[in-house]
């Protein structure tokens, strides 16, 4: 089949409209992720977002097994957080169906898997919407096939994405399957190429560590000289994270994946109200310190969000400090 006609390439202008600075690699999924990449369009050179391929929930989950592709919600959020700019493309992508068949659906994802047909590619499909989108940036999925989040917690087997972020107690065991999967070339190649990987802000097992266990990710990363940045996230998960604190986050980080400690652990300085049981996240630098990583506090919040959740601009402002410090 011959590939889809789109408009004139678009993707290198978009880049090199971008101030000049590092070459970011975000890693993790779903608005954790998202709101990363927002941040880094303030200050990065190049952005690279390597998207978690194991959501089996909603619209990802009812589309991935049936037409055998990654997952397509997390990348989706990804491409919207990369275009800034307002268009019609844009609202497309960000588009949900409330009835009918296609109930619950994105229109979003629905394009990503009707382009993954026309290519026969699934990233060939990536890049295609990022033309349409005019992102600033390249969103890749962590491996090119549909992965499967296993994990060992509080002695019981759990099996899925959505099932290890509901269950409660400590998560002894996570990986993904099948076991011999590889990660994408075009993750490896950013990764290798990076000044900066972030780390966060997200869902620690089933987001960031997702895509860390897959096979090749945390070799590809401690191979690196790039600085390895965590976001912290402003709180605790009701059950995948309840009742952890920064250093017990950072330990699970370590002690699942393999992965180099960072260099440096970002954390909100500024008071957050939260429900019972869920509670602001307590980052203590003595502790951070003998990890080899330093924290820098500052104000991450965002004012105008009626749950708490980082700040683009703020947090932004901190990770590109980073780099010129």
């Amino acid at each position: 089949m011959r590939p889809l006609d789109v408009e004139p390439d678009v993707l290198e202008q978009a880049l090199s409209a971008v101030r000049r600075g590092p070459r970011v690699v975000a890693i993790g999924g779903g608005k954790g992720l998202a709101q990363a990449l927002q941040a880094m369009t303030r200050y990065a050179g190049t952005i690279t977002a390597i998207v978690t391929v194991a959501d089996d929930g909603g619209s990802s989950g009812r589309l991935a097994p049936a037409l055998e592709i990654p997952p397509p919600g997390d990348i989706r959020k990804c491409l919207i957080a990369l275009t800034p700019d307002d268009s019609v493309w844009r609202r497309l992508f960000d588009y949900r169906f409330d009835s009918a068949d296609v109930s619950g659906h994105s229109l979003g994802n629905l394009i990503i898997a009707s382009l993954a047909d026309l290519e026969g590619d699934f990233e060939a499909a990536l890049r295609l919407c990022q033309r349409l989108l005019r992102s600033a940036g390249i969103v890749v999925p962590v491996s090119p096939q549909r992965l499967h989040l296993k994990g060992v917690i509080a002695g019981r087997d759990y099996e899925g994405q959505v099932a290890v972020a509901l269950a409660h107690g400590a998560v002894e065991e996570l990986w993904v399957e099948p076991r011999e999967a590889e990660p994408s070339q075009s993750a490896l190649d950013a990764i290798a190429a990076a000044d900066q990987i972030v780390l966060g802000p997200g869902s620690l097992y089933t987001s960031i560590l997702a895509a860390l266990v897959v096979p090749g990710m945390v070799e590809a990363i401690n191979a690196t000289s790039a600085r390895l940045v965590y976001v912290a996230n402003l709180t605790t998960q009701d059950a995948e994270t309840l009742g952890m604190d920064a250093a017990d986050h950072l330990d699970g980080l370590l002690a699942l994946s393999g992965i180099r400690p960072p260099s440096t652990i970002v954390a909100n300085a500024s008071p957050i109200t939260v429900e019972p049981p869920l509670e602001a996240l307590d980052v203590d630098a003595e502790v951070m310190a003998t990890y080899g990583a330093d924290v820098v506090y500052a104000d991450l919040v965002d004012p105008t969000s009626p749950r708490p959740r980082h700040d683009p601009a703020r947090l932004g402002g901190v990770l590109g400090r980073l780099f010129t410090n």
